[in-house]
């Protein structure tokens, strides 16, 4: 029986394109198993959902300009619409050259956000 508690991946080949992209600003770490994603501070601002689409959270001025530059939408997932989050169109995630231009932008934003304390359990905490 599956195990209903891990998402599935998203399709290998976005995987790649996801990574590419990443691997362009060595300061930030790609993490996630089964949903790659990227964050700073505990603040979240891209990721792979698992159909494939990628997520990119922008400021509000730069994303309403993205959405109709690149005829895309706010991201939706699990039926809840991402009010920060833009879908990047496949023919975008594939140019890594300007996806750079998007994700440094990304990347500022959420470096501008105030930090989000962990929620992690501590190791070896005894009760």
């Amino acid at each position: 029986m599956p195990d209903k508690s891990k998402p599935s991946p998203p399709p290998a080949d976005k995987i790649a394109l996801y990574e590419k992209v990443v691997a362009q600003f060595p300061e930030v770490e790609r993490k996630g198993d089964n949903v790659p994603y990227t964050s700073h501070n505990g603040n979240m601002f891209s990721y792979l959902y698992k159909d494939g689409r990628m997520a990119l959270r922008l400021p509000e001025k730069a994303l309403e300009d993205f959405l109709k530059e690149h005829k895309t939408k706010r991201m939706d997932a699990y039926g809840v619409v991402q009010k920060e989050y833009a879908v990047i169109p496949d023919k975008l995630l594939a140019d890594s050259k300007t996806m750079k231009k998007y994700f440094a932008i990304s990347f500022e934003y959420v470096k501008s956000l105030k930090p989000k304390p962990t929620t992690r359990k501590k190791a070896g905490k005894k009760t």
